[in-house]
């Protein structure tokens, strides 16, 4: 399946571009700025898409990409930052105009076009621009205006490019899904057949041929990511599977049965359940650094998968491969080649040098949404396809600071209660994550008549699509009485709690 390529910029929306088109049932992959037109032909993709960024085309270093990628006859739209510089490669003017356009902003279309082809001739679009396209390159025709950008829209057919100043991406924009749609489909000429029975035949024929009849060991850890990467490779290898429970010490309340009873339950393969919490306690003693809690914790996991494997072999043949639930954002967060790294996923960025196992991960090309359709393909239970994301660290990275059993016990009840909460309101569905988050530190508090100098806890929940960005969950206020009432009543060790309202960017979702 031809690709279609999202080149970043150092975009907010670069992500976003690469799910609409998904949700367009197109293969879609983010690739830098720095690719080369001959990188570009290796991979033959059906199309290309330029993001968005936060530079001018005319600062001193910008963002640029290789000319010769709009010879390669390979059909391109450019947005916004790409728009505009592919008017400027091509030949046209770029200017600040002094007037940029922020937010909702009514555009026109004008005389015949490809691109936007069915549009009325004005909607709304959403705009995020100081600079604008003032003259659009020899061959091109303008499509559409607004009032600041006299070269909303361009194309130039006969070559296959494309533009629009605005961002079709954003919902706010109103035929903006149908846009990308249109260009994916109709431009491109991609056929929509990705779809979750299309990425399971593909998955499983894939760990088929390279398992072949080797044994194989899934790490899972309760969540849907976990869940979802099993139920692949049972589909493909049936019983050359062996699931691996690591219980850390570091889980949610009642975490460890649910597993070891769902699963086998499910799956019908061997679990087995290792009880590790002492090992990884004491790994973790006296460390408080986020980073290096990660690491550790990544390394200790293989430690023990590697200590089942030696258990499982015989004449000298073990499991060769570890089944892995990891994301394509926990790829872009860990940092791949062109990503900064944002923080290490313990099953990405912690993975020790001396790694014995060869991966696979079924799951690492999907966002959190594709993951959920294929767990519903496979017939996975609802309570497993949509329970909230949980991070591979577990709870170590709710505890602020140094990981100690009596801070965690302490974290993982309030986590119960705030999870009690938000599903007795039916609000469960409805958010990304909810959770506590116990920081380090304390603080005078008065209880009955006597003071208390305890924990305070943090309730974060957060709205999300992909995790990629995130917005704080405006829960109502009769809510956050309740768990902030039952925090303090049931939760020993807790006198105050706080609401984070902060988004993604800046902060992450999880505190560490």
């Amino acid at each position: 399946m031809k690709p279609v390529l999202v080149v970043d910029f150092g975009a907010q929306y670069a992500q976003l571009i690469a799910r609409r088109v998904r949700e367009a049932h197109a293969y879609s992959e983010i690739v830098p700025a720095t690719i080369g037109a001959a990188e570009v032909a290796r991979r033959s993709p059906a199309a290309i898409i330029l993001s968005g960024g936060p530079r001018s085309v005319y600062e001193t270093p910008a963002p640029s990409l290789d000319p010769a990628i709009y010879d390669l006859g390979i059909p391109i739209l450019g947005i916004c930052y790409g728009a505009q510089l592919m008017a400027r490669q091509l030949g046209g003017e770029v200017a600040r105009t002094g007037a940029g356009e922020y937010g909702r902003t009514e555009v026109t279309r004008v005389g015949d076009t490809v691109l936007l082809e069915g549009w009325p001739d004005a909607s709304t679009c959403w705009m995020s621009h100081g600079d604008a396209i003032t003259r659009a390159p020899e061959g091109f025709a303008v499509t559409a205006a607004t009032r600041e950008a006299p070269v909303a829209a361009m194309e130039n057919p006969a070559r296959g490019l494309y533009a629009t100043q605005f961002h079709p991406e954003v919902a706010h924009t109103e035929r903006g899904q149908e846009m990308i749609a249109h260009f994916v489909h109709h431009v491109a000429g991609v056929a929509p057949t990705w779809t979750s029975a299309s990425i399971i035949d593909e998955q499983v024929g894939a760990i088929r041929a390279r398992v072949g009849e080797d044994a194989v060991l899934c790490a899972l850890s309760g969540g849907v990511d976990s869940a979802v990467a099993a139920a692949l490779v049972t589909k493909a290898v049936g019983r050359q599977l062996t699931c691996v429970f690591v219980d850390t010490g570091l889980m949610r309340e009642g975490e460890g049965e649910q597993i070891e009873a769902t699963f086998t339950r499910q799956f019908g393969v061997p679990l087995v359940h290792v009880r590790a919490q002492d090992r990884f306690f004491a790994a973790l003693a006296g460390v408080s650094d986020p980073e290096a809690k990660r690491k550790i914790i990544g390394e200790l996991f293989i430690r023990e998968f590697e200590t089942v494997a030696r258990e499982l072999t015989a004449d000298g043949h073990g499991p060769r491969f570890l089944v892995q639930g990891t994301l394509y954002p926990d790829v872009i967060e860990s940092g791949s080649g062109h990503a900064a790294t944002i923080k290490s996923h313990h099953n990405v960025g912690g993975l020790p040098e001396d790694l014995s196992f060869e991966l696979i991960e079924p799951l690492r090309a999907l966002f959190k949404d594709e993951v959920r359709r294929v767990g519903e393909e496979l017939g996975l239970p609802e309570e497993i396809v949509w329970r909230q994301p949980f991070p591979g660290p577990g709870l170590a990275v709710r505890v602020i600071g140094e990981v100690t059993p009596e801070r965690v016990a302490i974290v993982r009840r309030a986590d119960a209660v705030v999870s009690d909460e938000i599903t007795r309101a039916g609000l469960y569905r409805e958010l990304w994550q909810s959770f506590a988050v116990l920081p380090a530190l304390r603080t005078v508090g008065v209880m009955g008549d006597g003071r208390t100098y305890a924990y305070p806890i943090i309730i974060r929940a957060v709205t999300s699509d992909d995790a990629m960005t995130a917005d704080w969950a405006r829960l109502p206020y009769d809510v956050v009485e309740r768990i902030a009432n039952r925090l303090v009543r049931e939760v020993e060790g807790v006198n105050r709690v706080a609401l984070d309202v902060t988004s993604k960017p800046p902060g992450t979702i999880e505190w560490e």
